[in-house]
Formats: C-alpha cells, sequence, structure tokens
C-alpha cells in the first residue's frame, strides 16, 4: 500500500523525461515561466511556429495542479452559454463559445497527433444534481448547448443511477465532448512533444527575477544562469508568487483534495461508471469521481487551506464516498493527495499583460486540462502575432481585495457552503 500522501498519477504515469536545470545563459524569443498545461501547449505551439522557446520550471514538469488533478477533461466554463454572451456581447461570446468547444478536440488531437501515451477515454462528462429543482437548471444548461450543435443527453434520476451506479442523484446532463486521461502522462507528453519540436525546457530552475533592459527580458535564476527574451509568458497559476507585482493576490489558490481505491473487483466495476464517463456534481461544493484505467475509483473534491499532513485530513471524501458508494465498504483507498486550483473572483480565466512583452495567465478554475490547452494555442498565436483575433478576455491585473485574508475565505467558505449543501439550497 502507499504511504498516507500519495498521488496515484505519480505511481502510473509514463515515465519522465531527464531535464536539465539551466546551467548558463542563453537567448530566446519568448521565454515561459511555468511547464503545467499552459506553459507546454503554448510552447509547443510557438515552436510549431519556428519561433525558440525556453520554458523554466521550478520544479518538474507538472509538479503543480496539471499533474494532480482530477484528469477530467471539461471543454466549458462554469458560465452557461446565454451567460457568456450577456458578459461580452454577442460576437465575442459566440467566439468564445466555439473556442471552449473546440478545446476538448485539441486536447484528443494532440494526444493523437503525438501519440501521447494517457489512457485517453472520451465517453464523456456527467454533471448531477443530488436535487430535483436543480435538475431542471442543469436541462436548461444542456439545451443551451444543444442549440449550439453539441451533442448532450438529459438524464433523470433513473438514467443517473444506470449509468452511475448509485441512487444519490435526482438527474442531471451528458455532455459527450468530455472525456479523461493520466493528467501527468499528458504533461510528459507534451513536454516530448516540445522537445522535439526544438523547445529548450529546463526543470529545478526557479525565476527569481524580471528586469527590462532595452528592448528584451532579463530572467534571473535561480542556478545563478539568466535567460533574455523578447518576451515573457507566466503560466504559474496555483503556484504564483511575487514574481511579478499583484498576481499571486489576484486569485485564491484553493487546495483540491483526491483520494483513489483499489481496483474494483468486476462485480463492482460492472455497475459503478460501466460507461467510463466523468462526473461532478452541481452542489457549490462540488465533488468529481470517475474511473482511471485500472478501474480505481478516483474521487475529489474542495479541501482546507491547509495542506494534508495524514489520511485523517481526507475524511471529509471518504464520507462522501461511503454516501454515494455504500457497496465498497472494506475496499481499500490506496492513494491521498492534493494540489492547488487557481480560482478568480468570477471564475474566468485572466489574462493579463500589465507591461510590454509580459503576458500572465491565471485561473483554470478546476478546467484546466481543456481550458489551458486551449489557452496555449491561443496565446501561442497572439505571442507570435499581437494582431490576430483571440478569443479569451485579456483585463487589467487587480488584486483581490483583502486578499491576505484568503486563508480564512476559503475555510469558511468550504464550511458555509457545505451548510448551504446539506439544507439543499445548491444551484
Amino acid at each position: 500500500m502507499a504511504n498516507s500522501i500519495t498521488s496515484l498519477w505519480s505511481q502510473t504515469a509514463s515515465a519522465p523525461i531527464a531535464l536539465p536545470s539551466l546551467s548558463q545563459s542563453v537567448t530566446a524569443d519568448i521565454a515561459i515561466i511555468g511547464a503545467g498545461y499552459t506553459g507546454l501547449s503554448t510552447a509547443l505551439h510557438l515552436a510549431e511556429k519556428g519561433v525558440s522557446v525556453c520554458v523554466l520550471e521550478a520544479q518538474h514538469a507538472g509538479w503543480g495542479a496539471s499533474g494532480r488533478n482530477g484528469g477530467q477533461v471539461n471543454p466549458t466554463l462554469k458560465y452557461d452559454p446565454q451567460q457568456l454572451i450577456s458578459l461580452f456581447g454577442t460576437e465575442k461570446g459566440e467566439q468564445l463559445i466555439e473556442t471552449l468547444t473546440a478545446s476538448g478536440d485539441l486536447v484528443f488531437s494532440l494526444i493523437n497527433k503525438n501519440q501521447i501515451p494517457c489512457d485517453p477515454v472520451r465517453n464523456g462528462w456527467m454533471q448531477l444534481s443530488y436535487a430535483e429543482k436543480g435538475v431542471t437548471a442543469l436541462h436548461q444548461r444542456a439545451r443551451q448547448w444543444a442549440e449550439r450543435g453539441v451533442d448532450v443527453s438529459l438524464l433523470t434520476a433513473e438514467s443517473s443511477q444506470a449509468r452511475t451506479g448509485t441512487p444519490m442523484f435526482a438527474g442531471g446532463w451528458l455532455d459527450k465532448r468530455a472525456g479523461s486521461l493520466q493528467p501527468l502522462s499528458y504533461v510528459r507528453g507534451l513536454v516530448n512533444a516540445a522537445l522535439k519540436a526544438g523547445v529548450s525546457l529546463y526543470e529545478h530552475t526557479r525565476v527569481t527575477g524580471l528586469q527590462k533592459e532595452a528592448h528584451q527580458w532579463l530572467l534571473s535564476t535561480s542556478t545563478g544562469a539568466t535567460v533574455r527574451a523578447d518576451k515573457v509568458l507566466v503560466a504559474t497559476n496555483g503556484y504564483s508568487d511575487q514574481l511579478w507585482p499583484g498576481m499571486a493576490q489576484s486569485i485564491l489558490a484553493a487546495n483540491s483534495f483526491i483520494i483513489a481505491t483499489e481496483p474494483l473487483p468486476p462485480s463492482l466495476a460492472e455497475t459503478i461508471l460501466p460507461g467510463k464517463e466523468t462526473v461532478s456534481t452541481a452542489q457549490r461544493l462540488l465533488l468529481y469521481f470517475r474511473k482511471d484505467a485500472e478501474g480505481r475509483l478516483v474521487i475529489g473534491g474542495r479541501g482546507t487551506f491547509n495542506d494534508p499532513q495524514r489520511p485523517e485530513d481526507f475524511a471529509h471524501l471518504e464520507k462522501s464516498l461511503a454516501l454515494l458508494y455504500p457497496q465498497l465498504k472494506g475496499i481499500g483507498l490506496h492513494y491521498r493527495w492534493c494540489g492547488k486550483v487557481a480560482i478568480t473572483r468570477d471564475f474566468l480565466p485572466h489574462i493579463h499583460e500589465p507591461a510590454p512583452g509580459i503576458t500572465l495567465s491565471l485561473g483554470c478554475n478546476g478546467r484546466g486540462i481543456a481550458l489551458c490547452t486551449s489557452l496555449g494555442k491561443h496565446l501561442a498565436e497572439r505571442l507570435y502575432d499581437p494582431t490576430s483575433s483571440f478569443p479569451y478576455p485579456v483585463t487589467e491585473l487587480k488584486k483581490i481585495p483583502g486578499h491576505g485574508l484568503q486563508r480564512f475565505y476559503i475555510n469558511a467558505g468550504v464550511a458555509w457552503y457545505s451548510l448551504l449543501d446539506r439544507l439543499n439550497f445548491s444551484h
């Protein structure tokens, strides 16, 4: 059995590629800070355009949320299509909706094109409500996507139970654009593709300073070597620090806790998610779950601000698992881990350009695999040609008021929304 805080993905991922630290100063057209989905996708798409790219990672590729998430590929934001139209207008809103729909296709096309061994499955994502009153809103959401040609299904209590193996849900919808994968293996596949495309990638090289010199940016690093680049993309998301003023204070870095069972015996595997869809709940404190390639049940949800230190810190997920699937009593829980999700105040991705040649990309809001892969593609196009059409909003960098109290906000929010969910005030 794995130890008390061990990631399933780190134990089952494809082998990492040995990457060096930056040992001597270099020059590139574009420097990228962070080797997660956003940084690697941007680097790959830039290199394919013939741009020289240098990626700098403080730990190792996929060390942050890109290698620790639930592995769900959901091509949506937390807004319905009509809400996006209201926020951005018809033209910009429809462009964003079209881009989101294409984000799932982009992930799976990159996997196929680069032969990435990451256990991809594309059988859809179910968003489900415990309460009947929540089903109406989910059906309305599904119809909005269906009007735009998306293949969806409306789910009743009966069809939800048949697909999930639990009677706990009143219904919801199935988005057939979605799927799942081994998230750390996907990262490592992107690393391999980027290297083949000519990207220079350095691990264990923390960027410690950004300074403008003439028409270039000088990046100081923890190794003592430097990088000079015309443009810089900072793609550190929930693990952002003080490298750029106000960046870390513009998001809430919330922990997402995950547990995974041992592989389910055939008698249980045949009734629990037999179609290999992924699931998330529509309650405020959402749960998300799926099966991995070996038939383990992986379930995650929000947790406290503090990083977990012992198995008891995951008790809330174990209780949820027992409520959903009492038939799993006695099945071993072999893995427990967490990662930080970058949450923005408006639940939208935030692209900032606070100085000429500097781009910040923040705020996956729990949609990292599809969203950040897509952001990478479109950021590459914008960095390559600033006049090109860009589907995501570019906004001013703003600190969250009272950000120093984020530990209080997150812990209080977890408690408050947990109470609302128990009172069935979910939306």
